[in-house]
Formats: C-alpha cells, structure tokens, sequence
C-alpha cells in the first residue's frame, strides 16, 4: 500500500532549537495546529518519522516521540502496514451523570442535530408494558433518531413514552427539539434518575450503515428506564453510541470499596 504522503516542506516552520521547549513538542504542536485548523483532516495521513526527521531535521528518536505524543493524546492513531493517521480523541460517557444527547454535545461545546428515522404511535408489547407500568396494548410513541455532533452521526436512539401520560407528544417534531426539554418544559416532568443495562455489542448491519461504521464494529450500548421524583417510568429507550468515538466513564465512592 502507499506510504503516507508528507506534508510539504515550504510549510514547515523552522524548529527553535535554543529555546526550552523541547524540539518533539514545537513538532507536536506545529501537527496540532494543522488539525486544529482543518488542514489536516480524520482520516489525513500523517508524515512517517523518517519523514518528520527529514523535515524537522531532527533525529528520528525525536520524531517518534512527537508521533507517540499525539497518539496518547488521541489525535493519531498508527495502522500496522499503513501508517499513522489523524483521529479525534473518544468522547467520554459519563454514565453517574443523567444527560440527554443535545445537553451532552453541547457540555463538550459541539452542535448536536438529529435525523428523524421513526415516530410512530404503537401498542407496548407484554415486556415493555411491564417496565412502564401499563397494561400490554396501551399506546406509546416509538421514537428512533440518529444523533449527530457537528454532523458526524455518534449515535443511534430508540425510545419508548407512555402517551397517556403526555397527550400530543407523538405531534412534536423531534428531528428539531429536545425531547427531555419537551418533556420537563411542556409537561413539568422531573427525571429522578435512571436503571441503565450497559453493554459492548457488534452493529448490525443498519447501525453499521447510519453511523458511517464498519459491519459488526464495536458499539457501546446502554439500555435505560427513567423514573421521575414520583417514582413513575417515563421512558425506556436504547442508545447505541459508536465504538470508535466513546467510552463510558464512572466514579466510584471509596464506602464501595472493601
């Protein structure tokens, strides 16, 4: 395969090689800057160490560490074979704090968007009934939405709401709006907290597709049942969030550990 292009030498600026700052980090930076930037995009092949050693006129000693500099800062990644390219940092899931889609985003300072799949009013089946406490048959809305971060589909969404609880939810447009806003600004409902089943599961072939992924690449799914401060489920509903770009993170009280 062909060997990562170099970027080009009338754009390297000299190294400052009687100042402080260590000459793997001016390299570091100066690759950081591209990417920052947009010259340099995910998926951009970055130069090799023999070609950042020519470049920089550096040793190649200094070079790796600049690469090894970025990739544990999550902006490279190195492919046996290939070579090393640009990537972005996973976004971190922090599964103690209950948050919607469009809060998270916009807590990491991204545009949050989403692509309406399905919303549809359906009967709940036996074992969906019974998580939301209603009889099998009443009437939920089914709600599916890609989730997208600066228009890079991150997630796949699936809900489930009682609509005899909110009357006229299945006429809101959700491919626009919040559905928590919705819920806590139209209907005054107060989330309490939340059961979440967490688990690493390959993508089907339909998540594969919409999140832009490859066939059964890893997923992170977390599967939910809100209850509200009286003690009522409003919600049960499926996330499933791309391998490549999340990880669940968690802080663990010391009286939990023995």
């Amino acid at each position: 395969m062909p060997k990562p292009e170099s970027q080009p030498a009338s754009t390297v600026r000299p190294l400052d090689k009687s100042g402080f700052i260590p000459l793997y980090y001016q390299i570091q930076r100066a690759l950081m800057e591209m990417i920052h930037s947009g010259e340099l995009s995910t998926g951009d092949p970055l130069a090799s160490e023999e070609e950042l050693a020519r470049l920089y006129r550096v040793s190649r000693m200094t070079a790796r560490q600049a690469l090894h500099g970025l990739k544990t800062s999550g902006f490279a990644v190195s492919q046996k074979g290939r070579g090393t390219f640009v990537t972005r940092p996973k976004l971190e899931k922090n599964i103690m704090h209950l948050r919607g889609f469009t809060e998270d985003m916009k807590h990491l300072g991204m545009v949050p968007s989403s692509k309406l799949i399905e919303q549809t009013a359906v009967k709940a089946p036996a074992e969906l009934a019974e998580k939301l406490k209603l009889d099998a048959g009443e009437i939920v809305m089914r709600l599916r939405r890609l989730r997208l971060a600066d228009g890079i589909p991150m997630a796949l969404e699936e809900s489930h709401i009682p609509l005899k609880q909110f009357p006229g939810l299945e006429k809101v447009n959700f491919a626009k709006q919040s559905l928590y806003f919705v819920l806590r600004e139209t209907f005054g409902v107060r989330v309490a907290w939340a059961d979440e089943v967490i688990e690493a599961l390959p993508a089907t072939r339909e998540e594969s597709d919409l999140l832009t992924i490859p066939k059964k690449a890893s997923i992170l799914s977390i599967s939910r049942t809100i209850m509200t401060t009286e003690e009522t489920p409003i919600e049960v509903a499926c996330s499933r969030y791309r391998g490549d770009r999340y990880r669940a993170s968690i802080r663990v009280p010391t009286t939990s550990i023995e």
